[in-house]
């Protein structure tokens, strides 16, 4: 497409962009962000398909779009650790709230999750966005955690790693779901190595 891409200013357009955003990123994650098109994401967005064109080049401007806006519930559950730090005997606990809450609110079908991590090595874009994410997530976690009294060497190093850890562990309950494995004790066992490594 040719036209001009334009940034929103009315309200109304303000809504109906965020409209496509989330209509084409919830088709992304249900069918997969090769099964989508255009026309689809517009369908369900209610609008025309040229009007999806007036805001976005093509489905992967709105796949960005939608990653930027949803990606921390999708990606990255690090993010949802309180802010102003917690209680230190509660770390356990928050650990734990973290990890259900991805596993529960988590929408990525298996075969969208694995073609956008698969972009995330072939995708500039896709890859640039991760790769942020990934510091911010370990940045936050080491200030979280020393806001809430836990200061051990190597803190950021530590928190990357809890990081990886975490996400491992999420994607492996979510998509993996081995028959043979107890799920109930290896988030148990995350927990404990997460714990005993900021002691």
């Amino acid at each position: 497409m040719s036209n001009e891409i334009r940034e929103p200013i009315q309200k109304r357009s303000i809504a109906k962009k965020e409209k496509i955003i989330k209509s084409g990123f919830e088709l992304i994650c249900d069918k997969g962000y090769y099964n989508t098109n255009t026309a689809e994401i517009a369908k369900a967005a209610g609008v025309s398909t040229g009007i999806v064109y007036q805001y976005f080049k093509d489905k992967h401007d709105i796949l960005i779009a939608g990653l930027n806006l949803y990606s921390d519930s999708v990606f990255f559950p690090i993010l949802a650790i309180p802010e102003n730090g917690f209680d230190k005997k509660d770390f356990r606990k928050v650990l734990n709230d973290i990890i259900s809450k991805f596993i529960e609110d988590h929408k990525l079908s298996k075969q969208a999750h694995e073609e956008i991590i698969a972009m995330v090595h072939s995708d500039k874009e896709v890859s640039k966005l991760f790769y942020e994410a990934e510091m911010e997530m370990t940045n936050k976690l080491a200030e979280v955690l020393i806001k809430s009294s836990i200061e051990p060497e190597n803190i950021k190093e530590k928190a990357h790693i809890a990081v990886h850890l975490i996400d491992d562990l999420c994607h492996e309950v979510v998509y993996h779901k081995h028959d043979d494995m107890n799920y109930d004790e290896m988030v148990t066992l995350v927990i404990d190595l997460i714990v005993k490594m900021f002691e």
